[in-house]
């Protein structure tokens, strides 16, 4: 009796590793060049200590913001393939994990979308008369958006290389995260409270175009263009 024979698949997954590699070894630096600094951010989730000390805005182009934020994009990048990948999606041709042209395209969607965003925000920021709560604001959140980076980018190291990873864990990811940045906006309005009840309705506006809008456009294309 002769077998049926199929074709073995094999996926390269060598460009992951060497991603994998990269941002770690980029963190590593960082933390040996800043490890005053990074040991207070790792107990962002835990003290505000960090956000009291690094609020001034110039903070925001250091060479420790800069080199963490090349590793959050990698982090959030592998995120969203891994996550369109357990979750089969799309249907037609679902997205696979060791894909790099599509990671490629997410990782250079991430960076337009954040820098784009950051850019808006500095004009509407100017033109409100609020530029200097803005650029508050855009370093907090920041400093939370990479802090989460670091956090899941281990977890992208292991889920990449297991196979029937169980949809609850890229949920109970997203549900962390949120709670993590809903965390730093509160942290936010607290701390510039003052600022925000003097110009409420100018950030009430902000809050509409530019913290609720874009995510919105940005989940619209990937559920309609992307599909």
């Amino acid at each position: 009796m002769i077998e049926q024979l199929h074709p073995r698949i094999i996926e390269n997954k060598d460009w992951a590793t060497l991603l994998f590699v990269l941002a770690f070894a980029v963190v590593a630096i960082t933390k040996s060049a800043y490890e005053n600094r990074f040991s207070e951010f790792t107990k962002l989730i835990f003290s505000d200590k960090y956000v009291k000390i690094y609020r001034d805005v110039s903070h925001l182009k250091s060479s420790f913001t800069v080199g963490l934020f090349f590793v959050q994009i990698i982090s959030y990048a592998f995120f969203i393939q891994l996550t369109m990948h357990i979750f089969k999606f799309p249907e037609s041709g679902y997205a696979t994990k060791s894909d790099w042209m599509l990671f490629t395209q997410i990782a250079t969607l991430l960076t337009y979308f954040i820098l784009a965003k950051y850019l808006i925000e500095k004009i509407i920021g100017t033109a409100f008369n609020i530029d200097e709560f803005v650029d508050l604001f855009n370093l907090q959140k920041a400093t939370y958006r990479t802090y989460i980076g670091l956090l899941i980018l281990p977890v992208n190291a292991i889920l990449f290389y297991h196979n029937n990873v169980p949809k609850s864990i890229p949920l109970a990811i997203i549900g962390v995260s949120a709670c993590i940045s809903m965390f730093s906006y509160f942290i936010s309005i607290k701390t510039y409270q003052n600022t925000i009840i003097n110009k409420l309705f100018y950030f009430i506006l902000y809050l509409c175009a530019l913290e609720i809008a874009p995510y919105y456009f940005l989940y619209y294309w990937i559920t309609k263009e992307v599909a």
